[in-house]
C-alpha cells in the first residue's frame, strides 16, 4: 500500500495532523496499535486537559469542538500556587486586564480523543489501519517504508510517529531522547467536595507532596496527587470513604469533606525530549517529540500545536510544488516546534526540581520565587499569557 503520509499513533496529536491535512489532496494512513472500536468510545482515563485558547481554537478548526458535549467543559478562570505545609502566600494567576473571561479550559481526555476520531473518520483521504503494529521502518531519499506485525508493509513519502513518549519508532530511527524519571507517580481522581471552587484551579506543593485540583463543573474537582509510588499504591488500596478522608486532610480541607466520584487512575512520571525531532522523510510529534510533566499541563497543548506546524509545512511545500517531506520542509518544523516547546519543558522541570525539594535551602529559595512573582505585576501577566497561549498566525484550516 502506497500513501504519501503515514502517522503512527492516532492519539490526539495524529488525529489532530491528519484532520490538519484532511482536503489537501495528500492520502494519509493512519496506523494504530488499539482495534478501531477502543479509539471509537475511548475509556475514562482521569486525565481533564486543561486546554488553552489556542488549542480551542485548532479544535474548532478541526470540527471536533462541537462534538464534545458542553456539560463537559469546565472554564478555567484563576489558577493559585501554593508553597509548603502552611503557605503564608499565593502566587495567583487571573485574565484581569484581559477580554477573555477565563484562563482556559478544563475537558476530559477520552471525550477529545473521541471527537477527534469523530471528526477525522468521515475525511476522504483519510485511512484507518486500527489493531496494527509497526515492526520496522526504512527512510531513504526516495520515500520511506513501514513493517507491519503478521506480514505486509505501507510505502510513504513522509512517516510521522506519534506513538507516545516511549516510541518504539524514535528507537527504531535511532533517535536518542533525554528522559527524566523524576521517581514519582500520579494519582488523579474526581472529587466531589462541599465548599464550592469558583472555577480556580490551585497547585499546592506541600510537605513531601504534590497535590494540584482542578475545577470541574459543579462541586467538583479532579485531584492529582504526585507521590512517592508505596505512597500512591498505598492510597489506591483505601476504601472510598478512607481515601475520600485521606484527600480532603491532604488539601488542608480548603474544599470542606471530599469524596471520590469516579475511578482512580496511577501514571508514572517521566518526561521526555527527543534529541531531533526529524530525520530523512520522518518526523516527530505529540509526546513523541516532548513528553511534558503536567505540572503545567502544557502537553497535550503542544502536541497540538506541533501538529498544526507540520501540517502548515507541509501544506505550504505541496502549494510550491515542491516536496512535503523535503529537508528544509522538516528543519523548519523542527525549528519552530523546538522554540515553542523548549523553554518551557526545561523551565517546567526546573520548576519541579524547585518546588518537590523539601531541603531547607530550596523551600527558602521558593519562598522568594513566590513572593517576587506576588509583587511584580508583569511577571505574573507574563506567565498567565503562556498558560493561556491565544496562539498567532499560520493556523491550518482543514
Amino acid at each position: 500500500m502506497q500513501f504519501d503520509v503515514v502517522v503512527v499513533g492516532a492519539g490526539p496529536a495524529g488525529l489532530g495532523f491528519a484532520l490538519s491535512l484532511a482536503g489537501s489532496g495528500l492520502s494519509i494512513a493512519l496506523l494504530e496499535r488499539q482495534p478501531e472500536a477502543a479509539l471509537a468510545e475511548p475509556a475514562f482515563d482521569g486525565r481533564e486537559i486543561a486546554l488553552t485558547h489556542l488549542s480551542v481554537t485548532l479544535l474548532r478548526r478541526l470540527g471536533a469542538w462541537d462534538r464534545i458535549p458542553a456539560a463537559e467543559v469546565a472554564p478555567l478562570r484563576e489558577a493559585v500556587v501554593l508553597n509548603g505545609p502552611a503557605p503564608r502566600q499565593a502566587l495567583r494567576f487571573d485574565t484581569a486586564g484581559r477580554r477573555e473571561a477565563q484562563l482556559g479550559w478544563l475537558v476530559p481526555n477520552h471525550l477529545i480523543r473521541r471527537a477527534l476520531f469523530e471528526a477525522a473518520m468521515p475525511r476522504p483521504g483519510i485511512t484507518l489501519m486500527a489493531g496494527t503494529a509497526v515492526t520496522a521502518v526504512e527512510t531513504g531519499p526516495e520515500g520511506a517504508r513501514l513493517g507491519l506485525a503478521g506480514g505486509g508493509s505501507v510505502a510513504a513519502r513522509l512517516v510521522v510517529a506519534a506513538d507516545t513518549r516511549f516510541s518504539e519508532l524514535r528507537r527504531r530511527m535511532g533517535i536518542p531522547a533525554a528522559m527524566r524519571d523524576f521517581g514519582k507517580a500520579m494519582l488523579v481522581c474526581r472529587m466531589v467536595h462541599q465548599a464550592p471552587h469558583r472555577q480556580v484551579a490551585t497547585e499546592w506543593f506541600g510537605q513531601g507532596q504534590t497535590i494540584a485540583m482542578l475545577p470541574l463543573n459543579g462541586h467538583c474537582s479532579s485531584a492529582v496527587l504526585t507521590l512517592p509510588e508505596r505512597e500512591i499504591a498505598r492510597l489506591m488500596r483505601l476504601e472510598e470513604a478512607e481515601f475520600g478522608a485521606e484527600v480532603t486532610r491532604r488539601y488542608g480541607r480548603r474544599l470542606g469533606a471530599m469524596q471520590p466520584s469516579g475511578t482512580r487512575h496511577v501514571y508514572p512520571l517521566v518526561a521526555t525530549y527527543a534529541a531531533r525531532f526529524v530525520a530523512e522523510r520522518f518526523a516527530l510529534m505529540g509526546d513523541a517529540a516532548v513528553g511534558m510533566h503536567p505540572v503545567t499541563a502544557h502537553g497535550f497543548n503542544l502536541g497540538l500545536r506541533g501538529a498544526n506546524t507540520l501540517a502548515a509545512e507541509i501544506r505550504a511545500a505541496q502549494a510550491r510544488g515542491g516536496d512535503i517531506a523535503a529537508p528544509g520542509v522538516l528543519a523548519r518544523y523542527e525549528a519552530k516546534h523546538r522554540r515553542a516547546t523548549w523553554p518551557l519543558y526545561t523551565a517546567t522541570n526546573a520548576v519541579v526540581g524547585l518546588f518537590t525539594d523539601d531541603r531547607l535551602p530550596a523551600r527558602l529559595a521558593r519562598e522568594a520565587v513566590l513572593g517576587l512573582g506576588a509583587r511584580l505585576p508583569l511577571v505574573r501577566d507574563m506567565i498567565a499569557a503562556q498558560l493561556m497561549d491565544r496562539g498567532g498566525g499560520g493556523l491550518v484550516r482543514a
